[in-house]
């Protein structure tokens, strides 16, 4: 190639500065400056950065420099204006080849025709041995096969002339491509705006991990100008933990090429103590070859944003604990269940350790718990939950474990607390576990019924503000749910008091049956309180020693049907001793029942029963009962049903069965008779009443129990209390669904020596006859106190009968726990008690029998009536009234 000479011409830069401007920029940047690149030449040889030029290597990277950048071509051009030398530059700016562009017309092929003529003057002048320095304007060939692409652009032209061997004129052209340094400006002005006027910290690391350029931003955080900051590392900003982190990941991101998205850094900025926080954006920056030069660094500072983040992180968790507590805290009417439902809440989300403590006063069913003036009276710890550890813990003295009965003293903080009724927070004694404690009233309808303790162990972060409003709505949630529980237990209590006062009190007595019984509350066996039922049991003794057993339920719960079964009940012994018929005691009871839920009573139930049927806003009651009566002399039962399950029979040696008694209608719905059947009982027989919370639940249907309580029946020879026990324990009555009542019966008739019993002929000598046979029997049985008094009272009811009796007459005697007397005849008019007038001859008697005896009275057969009294036997607790003084009492 010709010598190019070493002058230049002094003509103006046509590209408009852009060549300097885009030199310097990059020199700085991307490459060695340019008195270090002519210092790096020795001898012909470029010296590695750094070693000296005795030590020069020739270098086997790009170079990285402007030419990177820039596309520059260069060609020659001979004595004939034509190319006689192209470069691979100019292969690379124009496409095409050398072969095809040696001997071509640079004229011809690419400056446009109406230029041509201006074109060739120029390449005159320039073979003439002039310079000529300019912006051209040129378009490629037309395409040919593996020609040009027929594109246009614009290309600064530096032309010099030259001389070949031979001594002619010819001249060497270099070329640069306008475009290109045009978008190296644009690309620069827009790179320095980026750097410069970022709001975010920004940062050139160059491979070494020093920085090589730092923006203003960056400077405002850390202090000094840009220039101050050339040459630190991250070790100079982040204490050595962070810094060796953020190191290895700038390694790694110079190594792989790998950008770092979003990585958080936590450091502290000169002058300040507050930790700060930083979002940093890595990646790797590359020279126009390709060759890695550095890493870009962009830091955000999210410190506010990571506050933020954690307030609303904290409300979330807040809001979701109250969630949570609304679903899990009060469903349980139970005091100590629903402490601890709390407890289970806040511990371990809210607090390490937790305790409930609940005034005693209020456990044991005080309207209003004592000792709120000065926070010192006794509490009950019911509840506590720890998360590291499961032994009771206090933070405020000594150690109370759950179920004991404790106090605060006045000064203590805890004692402030329920004094006041305002939230009291604790700190943590110096060697111990808690780091604070929160003591939390628990307040109800302004009425604090405890206190809940929240502890937080050292190491947590402490109690803010928003954790001790937390922890009052939270306690305060708890609170209502438990004054709740109060007064549910309250009145569950009360009426539990009411239903089993209405209950026979002991155990039952009747003369020739042994009595057994047993009556579960609902959820008694669950330890779930629930509201009281209508189930009830009676034996009520008649008289002539029978005994009516009755057993019913009134449907539905709490304490409207608690007080319905009391009024049916009293209801029942009433009519009973009214000695009814068992079917005519159920058609009362019927009316009676219809008539609780009118506000009217019978009358107005049984006229409402009479008109169309409209909207009736009274309320119904409906219950089921059965109701026997036993003879203990025959050994005979009538029953009689209103829609209550069948009696169960077992007989000695046989097996268990239920009686097949009519069912009929229940209690209050009216319009239905009632039918009878008459059961002989065998002597040691069973019989057993009960409702059907003993034999149905929701997972046992009625028939399966039935048949399960048939077949629990298999040893009645047992002792009855035994009988009673093993049935509930065979049963599956742990379902606490509804109320148990079981009453059980053993026959023991009475021995036929223990029964006198005569028929007398209408006739006057019958009355001296009954006392002859009076006398002689009470002898028998070793009863010579009761000798004249029976006598005396046996001829007053003989003589009634035969004066105002029909029919024959009878006497029976029968010995039990008392002596009673009954004097039957076909009359059907009731005798009357009537108070004679002094003046009277007569009317005494039946006065004179009711001072004698114990009890007395009359009842309807179906042949007649009966007329009885009853005295205490000698070694009874009741004393006997003398005759004589009875008789004078009359006067």
């Amino acid at each position: 190639m010709s010598e190019i000479p070493a002058k230049a011409t002094g003509s103006d830069d046509p590209s408009g500065g852009v060549r300097d401007r885009a030199a310097g920029a990059f020199a700085s940047d991307a490459s060695p400056a340019p008195d270090r690149v002519r210092d790096g030449f020795a001898d012909g040889r470029l010296v590695d950065g750094g070693a000296t030029p005795g030590d020069a290597v020739w270098q086997s990277s790009p170079p990285g420099s402007i030419y990177d950048y820039i596309k520059v071509a260069s060609f020659s051009i001979g004595p004939d204006g034509l190319v006689d030398q192209w470069s691979l530059r100019a292969e690379q700016i124009f496409g095409i080849p050398a072969d095809q562009a040696v001997g071509m017309d640079p004229i011809a092929a690419f400056i446009d025709p109406d230029l041509r003529e201006r074109g060739q003057r120029k390449m005159a002048e320039i073979l003439d041995g002039r310079e000529w320095t300019g912006v051209v304007p040129f378009r490629m060939p037309d395409p040919v096969p593996g020609g040009g692409r027929g594109e246009r652009g614009l290309a600064e032209v530096y032309v010099m002339p030259t001389r070949g061997s031979d001594g002619e004129n010819a001249a060497v052209c270099i070329v640069v491509d306008v475009r290109t340094l045009r978008s190296i400006e644009t690309d620069l002005a827009a790179s320095q705006s980026i750097f410069g006027q970022s709001p975010f910290g920004f940062l050139l690391i160059d491979p070494d991990l020093r920085v090589r350029r730092a923006n203003q931003r960056f400077a405002s955080i850390f202090g000094g100008t840009p220039d101050d900051h050339r040459g630190k590392g991250v070790h100079d900003y982040l204490v050595r933990p962070e810094a060796e982190r953020v190191s290895a990941t700038l390694r790694r991101v110079l190594e792989t090429g790998d950008s770092i998205t979003d990585m958080h850094v936590t450091g502290f900025v000169p002058g300040s103590d507050e930790r700060r926080h930083w979002s940093i954006n890595l990646y790797r920056v590359h020279s126009g070859t390709g060759r890695p030069i550095g890493i870009a660094w962009l830091g955000i500072d999210i410190t506010a944003r990571r506050a933020a983040a954690r307030e609303a992180a904290a409300a979330r968790r807040n809001l979701a604990l109250l969630n949570e507590a609304g679903a899990r805290i009060g469903n349980s009417l139970d005091l100590e269940t629903t402490a601890r439902e709390l407890l289970d809440v806040v511990v371990p989300g809210f607090c390490d350790l937790a305790t409930v403590d609940l005034y005693q006063g209020l456990l044991a069913g005080d309207e209003t718990p004592p000792g709120l003036a000065d926070g010192s009276a006794e509490l009950r710890r019911v509840a506590f939950s720890s998360a590291v550890s499961d032994a009771p813990y206090s933070a405020t003295g000594t150690p109370v474990a759950v179920g004991a009965v404790h106090h605060f003293s006045f000064n203590s903080p805890c004692a402030d607390a329920l004094r006041a009724a305002r939230p009291v927070s604790i700190p943590g004694e110096e060697g111990g576990l808690v780091q604070s404690t929160l003591a939390i009233p628990m307040v109800a309808h302004d009425t604090v019924v405890g206190l809940a303790q929240f502890s937080r162990t050292k190491g947590s972060e402490p109690f803010g503000d928003r954790d001790r409003d937390l922890a009052v709505e939270l306690a305060a949630r708890a609170a209502v749910c438990i004054d709740n529980a109060r007064l549910y237990r309250r009145e569950h209590e009360r009426a539990l008091i009411l239903q089993r006062s209405l209950l026979p009190p002991g155990d039952p007595v009747a003369s020739g049956l042994d009595i057994a019984c047993r009556y579960l509350p609902g959820n008694v066996s669950t330890g779930r309180p629930s509201e009281v039922g209508g189930d009830w049991f009676d034996v009520i003794e008649l008289p002539g020693h029978r005994t009516a057993l009755v057993v019913g339920d009134v449907m539905g719960r709490g304490l409207r049907a608690a007080v319905a079964m009391g009024e049916l009940r009293t209801a029942v012994r009433t009519l009973a001793l009214l000695d009814l018929e068992p079917a005519e005691v159920l058609s009362a009871l019927d009316e009676i029942a219809r008539g609780l839920g009118t506000p009217g009573g019978v009358q107005q139930a049984t006229r409402a029963a009479r008109r169309p049927r409209e909207a009736d806003l009274s309320e119904v009651y409906l219950a089921t009962c059965v109701y026997a009566v036993y003879d203990s002399v025959t050994r005979r039962c009538t029953f009689a049903n209103a829609g209550h399950l069948p009696p169960v029979l077992v007989e000695p040696g046989e097996p268990a069965l239920m009686l097949d008694v009519p069912p009929g209608m229940p209690l209050g719905v009216g319009g239905e008779p009632f039918e009878e059947v008459e059961v002989d009982l065998p002597e040691g027989a069973l019989l057993a009443l009960y409702t059907d919370g003993l034999v149905e639940s929701r997972d046992h249907p009625l028939d399966e129990g039935l048949q399960a309580f048939v077949g629990a029946l298999t040893d009645p020879t047992r002792p009855l209390e035994d009988v009673c026990d093993h049935v509930l324990n065979t049963l599956d009555t742990h379902h606490g669904e509804d109320d148990i009542a079981l009453l059980m019966a053993r026959v023991q008739g009475l021995p036929e020596d223990s029964v006198g019993d005569w028929t007398l002929p209408r006739e006057p000598r019958s009355v001296g006859r009954a006392r002859e046979y009076a006398r002689t029997r009470l002898l028998s049985w070793d009863l010579e106190p009761l000798v004249d008094t029976t006598e005396l009272l046996v001829s007053e009811l003989v003589t009634n009968a035969l004066r105002y009796g029909e029919g024959e007459i009878r006497l029976r005697l029968l010995l039990d726990r008392t002596l009673v007397c009954e004097v039957w005849d076909a009359g059907l008019v009731q005798p009357r008690r009537r108070r004679a007038r002094d003046t009277d001859e007569g009317g005494r008697g039946l006065q004179l029998v009711g001072l004698l005896s114990a009890a007395w009275g009359s009842r309807r057969t179906p042949r007649g009536k009966t007329v009885w009294f009853e005295l205490p036997l000698p070694d009874g607790e009741t004393g006997l009234t003398d005759p004589a003084e009875a008789l004078l009492s009359l006067f």
